[in-house]
């Protein structure tokens, strides 16, 4: 797994934990193009936060193969929603960084650029950076000081599980579609804020499986290939190619495993033997 260093004390936090009613089974074991929902949010944010990386899962629940270096925490308390895995996620990281990028399951079209963008919108003194995306507030796309863990846990014994009352309670830098978009990079790579779309039904899913994957580049002795590849396997397989061990992989300039089911996103460039 490539780690970055350029988001610093930033932890990566992704909630597994809902109960998926609309979808009808668990989002965290859906097939995203040779790996899983799951797989794929926890390794974004592996190959993008400098910090550690932690899935909160529901008591009990059963989840699919993580890429390495990522932890998996449960929530003390089932059915409170996602303020409760909340406040287990940023508790479980407190100790190792000061912030963390929080999202779920069920975003398939993350992008590295977005994560970047909202870490690096909170300033010194504010405790949230809150996407205002595609015309709805973000909380499960959003940056989150760890230190609020504490609050979290006294609304939620207030009965309070609604993530909007946190932010009643605290210093909330709000992002809207002009404000990330004024970043180049994410202007760029995701223009249309595609980041924070998620798949709550099976028609959300099917749809977004059909979507064309990222177009990234596979640099290997044949000369540079423009290829659609949503996974390090599927990429290697475009240009002919075999990962194995002792293949040396590099991603945007940093030697990675080789791992067939680490996410590849618009902008990637892939260096093959």
């Amino acid at each position: 797994m490539t780690w970055r260093s350029g988001l610093p004390a930033t932890a990566g936090v992704v909630l597994a934990g809902g109960r998926s009613t609309r979808m009808g089974r668990s989002k965290a074991w859906l097939e995203w193009h040779g790996s899983t929902l799951l797989h794929r949010a926890a390794a974004i944010l592996a190959r993008t936060v400098g910090g550690p990386v932690v899935v909160v899962a529901a008591p009990g629940q059963e989840l699919p193969p993580l890429p390495p270096d990522v932890s998996v925490v449960a929530d003390p308390v089932e059915g409170l929603g996602p303020m409760q895995g909340l406040a287990a996620g940023l508790a479980a990281v407190a100790d190792r960084a000061g912030t963390a990028f929080v999202c779920s399951t069920d975003m398939p079209f993350l992008h590295p650029a977005f994560v970047r963008r909202v870490v690096r919108a909170l300033p010194a003194g504010a405790d949230v950076a809150l996407p205002v995306a595609r015309g709805y507030r973000q909380p499960l796309a959003a940056a989150y000081r760890t230190g609020l863990a504490g609050l979290v846990e006294d609304l939620l014994a207030e009965g309070d599980l609604r993530p909007g009352m946190l932010f009643e309670h605290c210093e909330v830098v709000r992002l809207d579609d002009e404000r990330l978009l004024a970043d180049a990079e994410l202007a760029r790579l995701d223009p249309a804020l595609e980041s924070v779309v998620n798949v709550n039904s099976p028609d959300d899913y099917a749809a977004a499986r059909e979507r064309p994957q990222p177009e990234i580049v596979v640099e290997c002795g044949r000369g540079p290939h423009r290829v659609r590849a949503a996974t390090l396997g599927i990429a290697a397989a475009e240009v002919g190619l075999k990962l194995g061990p002792g293949v040396v992989v590099v991603l945007n300039g940093d030697q990675t495993a080789p791992d067939e089911r680490l996410p590849l996103v618009a902008g990637d460039t892939v260096s093959l033997p």
